[in-house]
């Protein structure tokens, strides 16, 4: 292995034979991509194109050929680290890195997203990654069987990920269909039958308003509705005296809210326990069933979910620009709804509400698999954990 004479002897955290490297020393290719238009681009053909983040699509011509890094060079992307092989069109978005052989391909990629080359890039309204910055990048570099070694574990770690990130794919794209299905009559569940009735949300909806009593001195939990139906999040918590509109009122679990401004943008949702007695300001209209007997709020929350409710809202809307539409929560009461019986809409709530809990829960899982392998390239990237190295690995 070539050695860099910048290596710090005096460096006690990096193991003794362990390489430090700059790359341009372990990388015998290390160029910008070239530039390709979206004309010259289409869905299938010869060579697949590669740009910061992955396969762009398909051209008749390619730029490079065999085992490369490309790394994103270029905004949110830059830093973005992705393997290719055979014959690729790799275009002007991203940088190419090939290792020398005595250096492996799948450990640099580990090291470089380790250490994190977003952190080069130059500040600029366009965040960008130069090659001439990355080439002086120095890389420690254990003897090429622990590279090796290192790579397999941690590519071990990437499809636990993957597996995962898969599986939650797949059960999004199936509650989106029970949503779809259920909430729509098209699809019953065993035990359920007879034709679903139309109700106008004037007969289902009842507004309700609890006043604050004010206190400047005490400070009020504010609460907020994300857009696309991403549920209630917490505002900053103010203090009386520093609140100019003395109108907030209290919310209480079950309670749903739609918000005037936003609503057009997917912005409603139930109030959970976990939100209770949290404050709302008049920018928010709370409602609760008029009848519990006749509309359950949980149905009506997976409900707003749904393009049609959101279509809905739009033209209960008034405005010039969609960023600037009014709800007209009056003509919102004028449209129409179907209903099954209460007992059918409580069963699809909790069939949806336990496709969802099976979501979260695989998305923790993921969350703790990405913490693993943090934890793993801490350890191994650094030396700080020896691999024991067999013939078998070598």
């Amino acid at each position: 292995m070539e050695n860099d004479n910048t290596k710090a002897f005096y460096n006690t955290e990096t193991p003794g034979d362990w390489e430090v490297s700059r790359l341009e020393n372990a990388c015998s290719h290390f160029k910008s991509g070239f530039g390709i238009t979206s004309e010259q681009i289409y869905e299938s053909g010869e060579y697949p194109v590669y740009g910061g983040n992955g396969l762009r699509g398909y051209t008749n011509s390619f730029t490079h050929e065999g085992e490369y890094l490309l790394i994103g060079r270029q905004g949110a992307l830059c830093g973005n680290i992705q393997r290719v092989s055979d014959k690729v069109y790799i275009s002007e978005h991203a940088i190419a890195v090939q290792t020398n052989q005595n250096y492996d391909i799948d450990y640099l990629a580990y090291k470089l997203e380790y250490k994190n080359l977003n952190r080069l890039s130059e500040s600029s309204a366009q965040p960008g990654l130069a090659v001439e910055k990355l080439i002086r990048l120095k890389v420690e570099f254990p003897p090429l069987p622990e590279q090796r070694a290192i790579a397999r574990v941690l590519s071990t770690a990437d499809a636990a990920i993957h597996t995962t990130e898969k599986l939650i794919a797949q059960k999004e794209l199936r509650k989106k269909w029970l949503m779809q299905q259920l909430l729509t009559g098209m699809k019953r569940l065993k035990g359920f039958g007879g034709e679903w009735k139309e109700y106008s949300y004037n007969k289902l909806l009842k507004v309700v308003k609890r006043p604050v009593k004010w206190d400047d001195n005490e400070l009020y939990k504010l609460i907020s509705v994300r857009r696309r139906s991403g549920g209630i999040f917490f505002r900053e918590a103010l203090y009386g005296h520093q609140i100019k509109v003395k109108d907030l009122r209290e919310t209480e679990v079950g309670d749903f809210l739609f918000s005037k401004m936003q609503i057009v943008h997917g912005a409603s949702a139930m109030v959970t326990k976990e939100f209770e007695g949290a404050k709302i300001s008049g920018s928010y209209i709370d409602t609760i069933a008029k009848d519990s007997n006749l509309l359950n709020m949980d149905f009506f929350n997976w409900y707003s979910q749904l393009p049609y409710f959101y279509h809905q809202t739009l033209i209960s809307s008034y405005g010039v620009h969609i960023e600037k539409m009014t709800f007209d929560f009056n003509s919102f009461l004028q449209l129409d709804m179907k209903l099954p019986t209460i007992e059918e809409q409580i069963a699809i709530a909790q069939v949806l509400q336990a496709a969802d809990k099976e979501i979260s829960l695989l998305k923790a899982k993921a969350e703790k698999l990405r913490e693993q392998k943090k934890g793993l390239m801490q350890v191994l990237l650094t030396g700080k954990v020896r691999l024991k190295i067999n013939n078998e690995t070598k």
